[in-house]
């Protein structure tokens, strides 16, 4: 019983640890990046074609650009806090399990970069549409807090969406799902992920605005696919073990 106390104790230390690491990293790049705010921001505002963002407070201009640098931060502090989150379940995997780790963190790293790439190319046409939208008769006031919520959100959604192998490859991996379960429930994924697409972009075309976002998620989908497959025959097979 005291050895497992001791266990408990030692996996809580090791999970402080890890914590801290990751909050030292992100509080680092969150200091550095708030030099960078104003450029980071005219990245942001240039698919809007030219918008002039409003403030209607007092401190925020203190707030965006402590918001910008958060942002930054955490994306640019990922491979450290990623690495953490990996060094702490290791321990309790097998040694196949942890030979496909770090390939995954480089993996997710350069998808995550591939979604936010894509989702700004996305913002160039849908900013536009957006203002458009707009009656006449209103005269859009574009809020600084809001315009950055927005765009912030749709690139770390796109950024996300593009995590969809790394997630699947991590279930197959554990064996908690099959390749042949993600070959035969295909309609239901197709249908998620344009559900998916419909949700984060919002603008009045309801087709062609969501097959653009839904189809790079299809084709990074029938990749899981294939690398799945290629997992499961990797592993030795059960009767022979047995032997």
């Amino acid at each position: 019983m005291a050895g497992s106390d001791m266990s408990f104790v030692n996996h809580l230390e090791e999970l402080r640890r890890r914590i801290i690491i990751s909050a030292l990293a992100i509080l680092i790049t969150t200091a550095v990046s708030f030099f960078a705010s104003d450029f980071v921001l005219k990245l942001l505002l240039l698919p809007s074609g030219g918008l002039q963002l409003r403030a209607f407070s007092l401190l925020d201009g203190f707030m965006i650009k402590l918001r910008l640098a958060l942002y930054a931060g955490i994306v640019i502090a990922f491979p450290v806090w990623a690495f953490q989150i990996l060094r702490f379940v290791s321990p309790g995997l097998m040694a196949d399990e942890k030979r496909g780790l770090y390939p995954l963190l480089f993996s997710a790293l350069l998808l995550f970069a591939a979604g936010t790439a894509f989702g700004y190319y996305l913002l160039w046409g849908m900013i536009r549409v957006l203002v458009q939208l707009f009656p006449a008769q209103v005269e859009y006031l574009p809020s600084a807090v809001d315009y950055i919520s927005f765009v912030v959100f749709f690139l770390l959604a796109c950024g996300v969406a593009f995590q969809l192998p790394c997630m699947l490859i991590v279930l197959v991996r554990f064996h908690i799902l099959k390749s042949a379960l993600l070959r035969k429930q295909r309609r239901i994924a197709y249908f998620v992920l344009f559900a998916f697409a419909e949700i984060i972009t919002p603008v009045s075309d309801p087709i062609v605005a969501p097959l653009t976002v839904m189809l790079p998620l299809v084709l990074l989908y029938e990749i899981s696919i294939l690398v799945a497959r290629r997992i499961e025959a990797r592993r030795p097979d059960p009767a022979l073990e047995s032997h």
